[in-house]
């Protein structure tokens, strides 16, 4: 089975047309402070690479939640009491959003593809934060990279990966890879499963979906715009890195995709233990 797959399942279908918005001149206003804080990711990325490795996940974290709250986007979590270090933290994938959300509940270094240090901004604060690159368009980098996440578990740092290898749109969601699941035994390190889904109110949003042939402007305008977006993330108990790749993906995958996921729309069940920085959900 591949590591990922080349394009979405999903289809711009999936992206519900009828939620509420903010005015364009709102967003227009959201958008540039927006590029604001990208911009001062940039001062903060000069000296990333310096700190002690405990400051660089506050610093992650802390950058993370100011963009959401420049977006208005708002975080709920259900998780353990006990964050693990060191872990492979999996999660389904359904949008450029998700590596923000994560980030600001678990930060650690992340596994993104590669083609991400083009991208204007984000590329270059990626690549300073210690990203872990992947190559789509060459399969035969892959054990490369599985070394490169097995050292940094190792180490004693978070890695943070979407091990279905594409996005999907919220409503659906696809089976787990194995492949990055060996670093993870080859480290002993355990594995944390987590779902992501978005929501306005108690209904299933698709907004923030970056899936089919849809533009990457095209759905950062649509975030952008959106009014009273929730984040909801479930993280699960700890995986011990044990009984093979594909097992262990399957367990991690069936944890993830168990919670519910009624149909573009629909009503979904609300169960929140924290929410980031005092927003109530």
């Amino acid at each position: 089975m591949p590591a990922w797959a080349p394009y979405s399942p999903c289809a711009v279908r999936c992206l519900g047309t009828d939620e509420e918005r903010i005015s364009v001149p709102a967003a227009v206003l959201r958008l540039v402070a927006v590029v604001g804080v990208l911009f001062a990711a940039l001062l903060l990325a000069v000296f990333y690479p310096l700190l002690p490795a405990d400051r660089r996940a506050d610093v992650v974290r802390g950058w993370c939640r100011i963009l959401l709250w420049t977006l208005d986007i708002r975080v709920a979590v259900d998780s353990p009491a006990r964050a693990p270090a060191g872990a492979l933290v999996v999660a389904n994938h359904i949008s450029w959003l998700d590596v923000i959300v994560l980030g600001a509940v678990r930060p650690g270094r992340m596994v993104a593809r590669a083609d991400l240090r083009e991208w204007p901004l984000i590329g270059t604060v990626a690549a300073r934060a210690g990203t872990i690159f992947i190559d789509r368009q060459r399969l035969s980098t892959l054990p490369g990279t599985v070394a490169d996440v097995r050292s940094a578990l190792r180490s004693g740092a978070r890695v943070l990966a979407f091990p279905e290898g594409t996005t999907w749109c919220g409503a659906a969601s696809g089976r787990f890879r194995p492949a990055l699941f060996q670093a993870a035994i080859d480290a002993g390190a355990p594995v944390e499963p987590v779902t992501l889904r978005y929501r306005i109110g108690d209904r299933l949003s698709t907004a923030p979906a970056f899936v089919g042939d849809d533009p990457l402007v095209t759905s950062i305008w649509r975030v952008v715009r959106a009014r009273a977006l929730v984040a909801d993330v479930r993280c699960h108990a700890e995986l011990p890195p044990t009984g093979g790749r594909r097992m262990l993906a399957t367990a991690a995958s069936t944890l993830v995709s168990g919670v519910d996921r009624p149909g573009v729309h629909g009503r979904v069940g609300v169960h929140v233990v924290q929410v980031l920085d005092g927003h109530p959900a």
